[in-house]
């Protein structure tokens, strides 16, 4: 299970959402395994005057949150993360200055989803790559 929150100035990032949505799977689906249709994807689109950034950042800064259950390697974390960084640039148009990407991870008991607790459940795909 992964849950991505993506964050940026609105007059920039609602363009590019469809988009930006389907390079983010196919990392997704590349890195971690994870299936065509698992996508859970969450546009932030905010207010230039209320996203306060960073110097040296443009309008096309954007905050990528990956939520996910724990058992990738540090490994897969990191060919993740570099996918991310380089297909964006190259297929977005988000330099990597403008470009911050952060994952999170808890226990599978810690998330609920179809009506039970994550380690209750037996995914389509694995977690432990």
């Amino acid at each position: 299970m992964a849950q991505i929150k993506i964050y940026g100035v609105d007059t920039k990032l609602i363009p590019i959402r469809e988009d930006l949505s389907n390079v983010i799977h196919a990392c997704v689906m590349d890195a971690l395994g994870m299936p065509k249709d698992k996508r859970a994807h969450r546009f932030m689109p905010i207010a230039k005057e209320n996203f306060l950034m960073p110097g040296g950042r443009s309008d096309a800064y954007t905050i990528i949150e990956i939520s996910m259950i724990e058992g990738r390697t540090a490994e897969t974390k990191k060919k993740l993360i570099r996918l991310l960084f380089d297909r964006i640039r190259d297929e977005i148009g988000i330099e990597w200055i403008d470009l911050e990407i952060c994952i999170y991870e808890s226990p599978p008991c810690n998330w609920g989803f179809r009506g039970k607790h994550g380690d209750e459940i037996k995914l389509s795909y694995k977690v432990n790559v």
